[in-house]
């Protein structure tokens, strides 16, 4: 069935209820005010109220002045402009408090090397990042060809029940784990042919970023250095010639290592940034995510403040009028 939210046009399952629109939202837990149909639906009814072909949902929250600020991938608008993984962390509990101190909304993983789908009674990843309540991004990591890259987008979608937002990535070598360019091209092209929503990492080539939109990804995520390498924007002026020529989002992917990294990278005007090392790796991830966090945020609106011009002359901050001569 066909219902409006927001005045946008979503396709559900029938019998689906409020709270489960809700929460494929990512608002579930979050203070917001539901009107169904143009009246006003209570709290408590938001689990037991289904819905049906050519309903009207209208959600609304507070919010500071002005428009929200959000960036949207394959229809769906998030708040939050940081995405993170789950590798690299000592434990399950120390990944749930990064990922929480983040306040990622969208969580990557790596089919191939999780603990996903394990034997009962194991420690799940999905108890720590509920499908619920983050938007789960399978990636290809580990994948150094087209064929590998796909199949592994494929099963993705078995195991997550039809998900079709992935994080395609095709590797060179295991030593720079710079991207194989024309295997991603091909593996980009065979999956959104597929059906699926390709957010795909590459280097910091504008050309290439534009072929792969051109493809049809819905993000291209080009890496500041190498992945893992902590090393900041090597090339921050073609990330900027890749920004001013995008229609989709982009955002940085790979080799950010503190919380002024990404500032810089939201500064050019990228829609988010993707990392992981740079918080697993520090000595308090959890301290680190919350910086990663605040660093993001300060970026973003830096460039929507627009920042003073360059000037190889000073200029005095008070005026000269009036000085005692």
């Amino acid at each position: 069935m066909k219902i409006q939210v927001n005045g946008d046009s979503r396709e559900y399952a029938e019998h689906t209820t409020v709270a489960q629109v809700i929460a494929d939202l990512g608002l579930t837990g979050k203070r917001i005010a539901v009107e169904l149909n143009k009246e006003i639906l209570p709290f408590n009814q938001h689990n037991s109220q289904y819905l049906h072909d050519a309903d009207r949902l209208e959600i609304v929250q507070a919010i500071g002045g002005g428009q929200a600020d959000y960036f949207t991938l394959a229809g769906k608008h998030y708040t939050s402009r940081l995405l993170v993984g789950t590798g690299k962390y000592k434990d399950l509990e120390e990944t749930r408090l990064a990922i929480e101190a983040s306040g990622a909304e969208i969580v990557t993983v790596a089919i191939r090397r999780t603990n996903i789908g394990q034997n009962p009674g194991e420690p799940n990843l999905l108890d720590v990042i509920s499908p619920d309540k983050y938007t789960i991004l399978p990636n290809t990591a580990g994948c150094y060809t087209a064929d590998e890259a796909v199949r592994t987008c494929r099963l993705a979608r078995e195991l997550l029940g039809g998900h079709n937002l992935v994080k395609l990535e095709v590797l060179a070598d295991q030593l720079t784990l710079f991207p194989d360019v024309a295997e991603t091209f091909g593996a980009a092209e065979l999956l959104v042919k597929d059906g699926f929503d390709v957010m795909v990492y590459t280097n910091d080539d504008p050309i290439a970023a534009k072929r792969l939109e051109d493809i049809g990804c819905v993000a291209v995520m080009p890496l500041a250095a190498p992945i893992g390498s902590g090393l900041g924007i090597r090339n921050p002026y073609n990330i900027l010639t890749i920004v001013e020529n995008a229609k989709v989002p982009i955002l940085v992917d790979a080799g950010v290592g503190t919380a002024s990294d990404a500032a810089i990278a939201m500064e050019l005007g990228c829609d988010g940034v993707l990392m992981n090392t740079a918080i697993a790796a520090a000595r308090n991830p959890v301290l680190m995510a919350s910086a990663m966090r605040k660093g993001i945020e300060a970026g973003r609106e830096a460039y929507l403040a627009g920042r003073m011009p360059r000037k190889r002359f000073a200029s005095a901050s008070s005026p000269i009028d009036g000085l005692f001569l």
